[in-house]
């Protein structure tokens, strides 16, 4: 008797989280694009910050791809820590300009790259961050400035396609993992400035948001800061939806993860609660997969409903991702576990390395 009370409550249990699951399902296709109307004329002198340090892969391509851009009011400048950084030689090659970063300001290492840019190169009515791994198509940089039209706008960003570059299974768990960030984005209320495509007006820092985004506890990362600093104004984050920034994958087990528990250490810096409701959703999604698998091989068939919200997270990943290969479907499937694990890693990390260089977490950075 006490045997069949217990499974009674786990079964009910079981279908509340397939409810709030399928409720999160139904909710999340009401979601609307907010930058439709902007003004298509809106083209202020822009200037692209590339922070670089090492050799990324396929680097030149991806710099040289920044003066490829149809918009037709922008500068480019790569910002490198001394004259014998690796990257230099791609940078040069793709005759772009460069400036040394200056290790006297705080933050992280691109923090004080972009700082330095800001700093040194003033005449420019809006910028740009760009990270070196990034591929861009030649109508990035038109479309990721238009939002800044609307004064209520104080940042826009859009996120990238991370694209395997060969058949390796964490190749495509990157790109999944990736499409959690498009999510994010897509909902207003947690959206945040991705800084590997991200926009801002000259407005947007001053003397004081300066201070703050090179010497505030959010310095180790630069979209946090600015992020932080566009709410703190009451300013919108506008996401960008296409053309998206490619990022080349050539990933390995190690890479992977370390990575993804760098990211996930750096959102839960910066956005305490998407821990906690990380938590929630994913545990949500490994239950209802254990439950959907053995209810359905031990009690009824019927416990096969619990899989058609994985069965949607298939489909829609299948269709972000223009492929139809297996090691999709596999991803996709053991994606939850991967968000878990990183979510509980990430909330104990108290440091992250970051190109070749230790960060110390929730304390300022000097």
């Amino acid at each position: 008797m006490i045997f069949e009370v217990i499974l009674l409550l786990i079964i009910i249990f079981s279908f509340i989280i397939f409810l709030f699951l399928m409720f999160l399902d139904i909710t999340s296709r009401l979601r609307k694009n907010d930058i439709n109307k902007l003004n298509k004329k809106y083209k202020p002198k822009t200037l692209v910050m590339i922070p670089c340090k090492g050799n990324d892969l396929t680097l030149y391509e991806n710099i040289s791809s920044v003066k490829k851009q149809t918009y037709s009011n922008y500068d480019v400048v790569a910002i490198v820590d001394s004259e014998s950084d690796e990257a230099l030689k791609y940078i040069k090659k793709a005759q772009v300009k460069y400036i040394i970063s200056d290790k006297t300001l705080g933050g992280s290492g691109k923090v004080k790259a972009i700082a330095t840019a800001l700093i040194k190169l003033k005449s420019y009515d809006a910028y740009v961050i760009l990270d070196s791994d990034v591929y861009l198509q030649n109508e990035w940089l038109t479309e990721l400035i238009k939002p800044l039209s609307d004064k209520k706008v104080g940042i826009s960003t859009m996120y990238p396609f991370f694209k395997p570059t060969n058949n390796s299974f964490w190749n495509y768990m990157k790109m999944v993992w990736g499409f959690v960030g498009d999510s994010l984005l897509e909902n207003e209320k947690r959206r945040f400035g991705w800084g590997g495509s991200l926009a801002f007006r000259k407005d947007l820092i001053n003397k004081d948001s300066l201070e703050f985004f090179t010497n505030s506890k959010y310095s180790v990362s630069d979209d946090i800061s600015l992020t932080k600093i566009a709410k703190s104004k009451n300013l919108k984050v506008a996401y960008v939806k296409e053309p998206k920034p490619i990022v080349n994958c050539n990933e390995t087990f190690g890479t992977f993860f370390e990575w993804a528990n760098r990211q996930t250490a750096l959102t839960v810096l910066g956005y305490r609660k998407n821990l906690y409701q990380g938590l929630v959703y994913y545990t949500s999604e490994v239950l209802l997969f254990i439950f959907g698998i053995l209810f359905s091989l031990f009690i009824s068939p019927l416990f096969l409903i619990y899989f058609i919200h994985l069965l949607k997270s298939i489909i829609v990943t299948l269709k972000r991702s223009k492929s139809k290969n297996p090691i999709i479907i596999i991803a996709v499937i053991f994606a939850p576990f991967v968000y878990e694990i990183n979510l509980i890693i990430a909330s104990k990390m108290k440091h992250i390395q970051w190109r070749g260089k230790t960060y110390k977490l929730e304390s300022d950075i000097k």
